[in-house]
C-alpha cells in the first residue's frame, strides 16, 4: 500500500528533501497537499510533479496566478490561513509540518486534532505550545514524529527503550561559523557569514539561529515535550563533524548514539516510513575518512542563547513563547542590516525580563503572546537605533 503525505511548507529545504524522497519512491507514497507561503512556482511545478490533490499557498494575493498554473491539472488550488488548516487536517497518512516559525502553529495543531500522524519539522510548535500540542496528541492518540535530526536520533535510539530507564539525553550541535570566534569577533559578523552553516544546507533563519546556538536552545525545550525529561537531565554537547547526531545514557551507564551524514533526508525517510525505514540517496558515512570525532562543552558566555533557552523552559509558562518570538524579530532584523549579530542575544533576554504574560490556555493565547512580543521587541530594536 501506498502513503498518502501532505507538506505543510513544501518549498523549503526539508520540503524539499521530502519531495526528494516521495519522488524517488512512487510506488511507495502519493501526495495528499503541499503548501507554501509565497512561491507560487516552486508549489505549482512540485504540485505537478506528484499529482498533489491539493496546493495552497499562505499569500492570499497570489492565488490567482496558482490556479493559473495549475489549469489542466486535477489539483486543487486555494489559498490563506483557512486553507492551510484545511490541508493540515485533510486524509493523509504522514504530515510533514515544515512550515519556518509560528506561522506553523495552527496547521499543526489543526493535523494532530485530525489525528494525523505529524513528521515535525516545525521546532517552535512544541517550543511555543509544547503542553497544549502534546495534550491534543495525548488526546488524539497521534503520534508525533520528529524530524530534526537531533531529536530524530533521540527517538531512534530510544525505539527498544521503556523510558524510565532513561537517565538522560546529550543533543548534539555543530557549534556553527563561530565556534572558536572571540565575543569581540562575533560583534562585526555579517548576515553572509552567519548564514554560511559549516554542515548543513538550510535557509537563512535557521542557519543564523545555528550560528547563535539558539537553534540548539529551541531543541532544547522541544526535547523536553517530545521525550519528557526535566532540564537537568537533557545536556548539549558540541561536536563539530555532525557525525553522531544525538545520544541517550541509560541508568545503567551504556549510552546508545546515532551516526550519519548530515542530510536531512535520513531523518525525513525514517519519519515517512516509520516504523520500518526506505533506501535514500545520502552518502553513506565512512568513519575512516572521518578520521576523528571531538565534542567540547558549549560556551554559555560567547553564546548566551543556551542559558536564555535553559532559563525559558524551567520558567514554563509564557516563557518559551516570548523567547522564540523576540528571537524571531531579531533575527529578521540582523539579516536585514538593522541589528549586531551579538545583538540578537540582548533583544531576546531584554524581551524575557519585560515579559509579564500569563501562561496560555489555548492556541489563541499563544499566538496573542507571540504578537504582543513581536511588537515589543520591535518597538525596544527602534528605540536603540534612534
Amino acid at each position: 500500500m501506498t502513503r498518502k503525505v501532505s507538506i505543510l511548507g513544501a518549498t523549503g529545504s526539508v520540503g524539499k528533501s521530502t519531495l526528494d524522497l516521495i519522488e524517488r519512491s512512487p510506488d511507495q507514497f502519493s501526495v495528499g497537499a503541499v503548501t507554501a507561503a509565497t512561491k507560487v512556482d516552486a508549489l505549482a511545478d512540485a504540485a505537478r510533479r506528484t499529482g498533489a490533490e491539493l496546493a495552497v499557498i499562505a499569500d492570499e494575493s497570489k492565488l490567482t496566478e496558482l490556479r493559473e498554473q495549475l489549469a489542466g491539472t486535477s489539483c486543487r488550488a486555494e489559498a490563506g490561513r483557512s486553507a492551510l488548516i484545511e490541508a493540515a487536517a485533510a486524509e493523509a497518512d504522514v504530515v510533514v509540518a515544515a512550515i519556518v516559525g509560528c506561522a506553523g502553529l495552527e496547521p499543526v495543531m489543526a493535523a494532530v486534532e485530525a489525528g494525523r500522524t505529524v513528521a515535525l519539522a516545525n521546532k517552535e510548535a512544541l517550543v511555543t505550545a509544547g503542553a497544549l500540542m502534546t495534550s491534543a496528541a495525548q488526546a488524539s492518540k497521534v503520534t508525533i514524529l520528529p524530524v530534526d535530526s537531533e531529536h530524530n536520533a533521540i527517538f531512534q535510539c530510544l525505539a527498544c527503550s521503556h523510558g524510565d530507564d532513561v537517565s538522560k539525553i546529550i543533543l548534539t550541535a555543530s557549534g556553527g561559523p563561530f565556534r572558536t570566534d572571540s565575543a569581540e569577533t562575533m560583534r562585526s559578523v555579517t548576515p553572509s557569514q552567519a548564514v554560511a552553516h559549516p554542515t548543513w544546507s538550510m535557509g537563512a533563519k535557521i542557519s543564523v539561529d545555528s550560528a547563535t546556538l539558539m537553534n540548539k536552545g529551541l531543541e532544547l525545550i522541544e526535547a523536553h515535550f517530545l521525550f519528557g525529561l526535566p532540564s537537568e537531565r537533557i545536556e548539549i554537547l558540541i561536536h563539530p563533524q555532525s557525525v553522531i547526531h544525538s545520544l541517550v545514557e541509560f541508568i545503567d551507564g551504556s549510552v546508545l548514539a546515532q551516526l550519519g551524514s548530515p542530510d536531512m533526508r535520513i531523518p525525513i525517510a525514517y519519519a515517512l516510513a516509520w516504523p520500518e525505514r526506505m533506501t535514500t540517496p545520502a552518502e553513506r558515512l565512512d568513519l575512516a575518512a572521518v578520521a576523528k570525532l571531538e565534542f567540547e562543552a558549549p560556551d554559555d558566555c560567547r553564546f548566551p542563547a543556551l542559558r536564555l533557552a535553559r532559563t525559558a523552559l524551567e520558567a514554563g509558562g509564557a516563557a518559551p513563547i516570548v523567547l522564540n518570538a523576540a528571537n524571531e524579530i531579531a533575527v529578521a532584523a540582523f539579516l536585514g542590516g538593522r541589528i549586531r549579530f551579538t545583538d540578537i542575544a540582548h533583544t531576546v533576554e531584554d524581551a524575557m525580563a519585560e515579559s509579564n504574560d500569563l501562561p496560555p490556555t489555548c492556541i489563541a493565547d499563544v499566538i496573542e503572546i507571540d504578537r504582543a512580543t513581536r511588537a515589543r521587541a520591535q518597538s525596544a530594536m527602534a528605540a536603540t537605533v534612534n
